[in-house]
């Protein structure tokens, strides 16, 4: 019988001034299960949010028999890995009155606390804890991050509906009712945090704007793989394929940003008059990357939904959350179009702008998959990494062209450790968001001394057993 190693799972490969944390190999436990129990790999809680609603004919699978074997065109990109999702119709958001004249500022706001901000203090953040940051509270303490806030558009959108604070429209999770928590734009900074790297602020800057002291240092990293190296031959052969797996991602989403990085250099260059390749003088420049509005908006939100990845697998952290767009005029080029998400979600039922924004939920939801498909292909304990995680997309809108709320988009992914009967669209589900994340929190574990938001109850048909 083969001796298992007890490691806690922050144990690092350390080189100078670097860490890494390492993946859970079969030949080693959790170190904190208890004593004389089967070792069984946390449960993981993410996030992932899309302003202003879906086509709903688009969306909603037509019954609960066709779900898995014909789904609708805006869940084709999660089509084998629909066993691993859940759908419900039927769960409604918070209502806004007396906020009737802010849709776009408490679409988000409201989306994991599930309650709206004070009315008597609406020019200041005042709404409540949300359940990322529950959870966060709870099981923080035994990862190296609490919590991993990540978006693809810099959190600056200034507006003032109703007399709201701008910090409503771009924030999700706030870690009291007080206090909005900022979210990192820039996958490099991301990085540097899973290694132990930070600025002073722990604050995002402008994609491409890198200081020295947040620039990862290669020979560093090729000092922390050299100690693998040295892991690896301690390893039985499964576990030597883990590793290696594992270290080939590392070096993959290295590579990626660092490429982003270099066009982004590339493009200021060229629009500066300097010439930087050998190109044809009628060849068109290399195209600006930015997180908010480039081209490639897909690369960025992958290099994001990779970061999210490692940082479940080597528990680094719990809990994430990312805000794949906010309401505030992001464009999709990469679709063939420029026209901005808000604009086109006021379609009157015009085929042309519902073709639109069809294509841009459809988009959305791919990187969501792209993210689920990855977890479900890395194997942990028993199973997969996306077992053992409740992954959760949705947006704060049921329909952006009359801004309703009734019947909230979600979709759920992973079986969260045996809690979640996935594999089904529950048609008839009656409830409202904070009964939704207050069932999703009791799924990964968190105990809670009151319900979420507005909830009443807990949604029983969601789980295998509660």
């Amino acid at each position: 019988m083969r001796k298992s190693l007890l490691i806690n799972r922050r144990t690092c490969l350390k080189g100078i001034g670097a860490s890494l944390a390492l993946p859970l190999f079969e030949s080693m436990g959790w170190a904190e299960a208890a004593k004389g129990k089967p070792f069984k790999p946390p449960v993981r809680l993410g996030f992932m949010y899309m302003p202003h609603g879906v086509i709903m004919d688009q969306f909603w699978p037509k019954d609960a028999e066709s779900f898995r074997s014909a789904p609708p065109p805006a869940l084709e990109s999660l089509r084998p890995v629909l066993d691993q999702c859940l759908m419900m119709k039927g769960i409604s958001g918070v209502p806004i009155a007396p906020f009737n004249g802010a849709p776009h500022a408490l679409e988000l706001s409201t989306w994991l606390t599930a309650v709206l901000p004070d009315a008597n203090r609406r020019n200041q953040i005042h709404i409540a804890i949300s359940a990322d940051q529950i959870a966060a509270n709870y099981v923080g303490a035994l990862t190296s991050l609490p919590s991993l806030e990540l978006a693809t558009m810099p959190q600056t959108h200034k507006e003032n509906q109703e007399g709201l604070n701008e910090g409503y429209y771009s924030h999700c999770s706030f870690r009291s009712p007080t206090q909005a928590v900022p979210a990192e734009i820039n996958p490099r900074s991301v990085l540097n945090r899973l290694f132990g790297k930070t600025d002073q602020t722990g604050h995002g800057r402008k994609p491409g704007v890198i200081s020295p002291a947040e620039v990862l240092d290669r020979k560093m990293l090729d000092l922390v793989l050299g100690g693998a190296r040295d892991l690896r031959r301690k390893l039985p052969q499964d576990d030597q394929h883990k590793l290696d797996e594992y270290l080939d991602s590392v070096r993959s989403v290295e590579r990626r940003i660092a490429a982003i990085e270099h066009r982004q250099k590339e493009a200021a260059l060229e629009k500066a008059g300097v010439s930087v390749s050998k190109r044809n003088a009628s060849d068109s420049p290399p195209i600006e990357v930015k997180i908010p509005e480039g081209d490639k908006r897909s690369e960025y939100m992958q290099v994001m939904c990779d970061l999210n990845v490692l940082a479940f697998q080597t528990d680094t952290t719990r809990v994430s959350t990312y805000i794949g767009s906010t309401p505030n005029g992001v464009s999709y080029p990469e679709l063939g179009f420029k026209d901005e998400h808000h604009s086109q979600t006021h379609h009157n039922n015009k085929p042309e702008q519902l073709n639109k924004v069809a294509a841009i939920t459809a988009f959305n939801i791919a990187q969501f998959a792209y993210m689920v498909k990855k977890m479900q292909s890395l194997r942990e304990g028993d199973g997969t990494l996306l077992d053992n995680c409740i992954m959760m997309w949705g947006s704060g809108l049921e329909d952006g062209n009359k801004h309703s709320r009734e019947n909230l988009p979600f979709i759920v992914a992973g079986r969260g450790g045996g809690a979640i009967n996935s594999g089904r669209f529950l048609p008839d589900t009656r409830g409202n968001q904070g009964d939704l994340l207050t069932t999703l929190l009791a799924c990964a574990g968190i105990p809670l001394d009151r319900p979420v938001g507005i909830a009443t109850k807990q949604l029983k048909e969601l789980a295998a057993s509660l």
